[in-house]
């Protein structure tokens, strides 16, 4: 499609469930002019427990959901598809596709000193995904990643900033830091995570008694749209629409609102 001509159509966005919606809140935010197209694949949630195999499989379907809808761009805001399924579905795409590791990788390595700590949920920790990409771009920085688990249900149920959230924090990232005391820079290797981003830093800081980066992946991932867009963003000066589609729809009118971070008027029920 022709530049002026692909200004007209959407991003598309997929991830298991809800929480790629977080990297739809910072696309608005980078990109505000661009329409938008969002598949949560919440009746197969989560993708962490299932085969490569199967994950690929589930991706592909949604990514052919996108494409049917003419979007100009593909981003896969789950951390899972994006280290088991991005080879099959670049192959597949005639656009091109945003994974949710690499965009992740480079940020981090822009601000780190040599010591970067990696969380997320058990199936991207095991994929090795992060380490993998940020070994292939600089041999010599020093990788830790643990998996987080209970940060998935935190973030659902709203719990992001209190006691439990703080305690839960505390427990998983004194492993971490155990594991290389030496940690400067921490990746929030899903897409759950920024909604705990700021109980993650003040712990992450308390730990180590010194500032931490934080890389948001979700941040990263809407950085990354804009510069492959480039001149052919849409620039235009109202905000661009939001269709919003999943395969349940069971507590997303309350789930949802938590991730975009505003209100959202429905999601419209599909089969895959």
């Amino acid at each position: 499609m022709g530049q002026e001509a692909s200004k007209r159509y959407p991003i598309g966005v997929f991830d298991s469930g809800v929480g790629g919606l977080t990297v739809v809140r910072a696309l608005r935010r980078v990109l505000p002019g661009e329409d938008i197209v969002y598949l949560g694949d919440t009746a197969r949630v989560p993708y962490g427990n299932k085969s490569a195999r199967t994950v690929e499989r589930y991706s592909l379907g949604c990514q052919k959901f996108l494409l049917d809808r003419r979007v100009k761009l593909v981003m896969i805001a789950c951390n899972t598809a994006s280290a088991q399924a991005l080879p099959a579905l670049v192959e597949a795409s005639p656009v091109p596709v945003i994974g949710a590791v690499e965009p992740g990788a480079m940020s981090a390595l822009a601000v780190t000193k040599g010591h970067i700590g990696v969380i997320g949920t058990l199936g991207t920790m095991r994929s090795h995904a992060y380490p993998t990409a940020l070994g292939a771009r600089d041999p010599s920085v020093k990788v830790t990643a643990l998996a987080c688990p209970l940060f998935v249900p935190l973030a659902e149920e709203g719990w992001t900033d209190d006691e439990i959230a703080h305690l839960i924090a505390r427990r998983y990232l004194v492993q971490l830091f155990e594991r290389d005391p030496r940690i400067d820079t921490l990746v929030l290797g899903c897409t759950h995570y920024p909604l705990l981003s700021g109980v993650i830093e003040r712990v992450a800081i308390e730990i180590a008694g010194r500032p931490i980066a934080i890389v948001d992946s979700a941040n990263a991932m809407a950085d990354a749209a804009r510069d492959q867009l480039g001149s052919g963003a849409n620039r235009r000066a109202n905000a661009g629409s939001l269709a919003c589609f999943a395969t349940d729809i069971s507590r997303l009118d309350e789930i949802a609102p938590r991730f975009l971070g505003e209100p959202i008027s429905s999601f419209e029920l599909v089969d895959l």
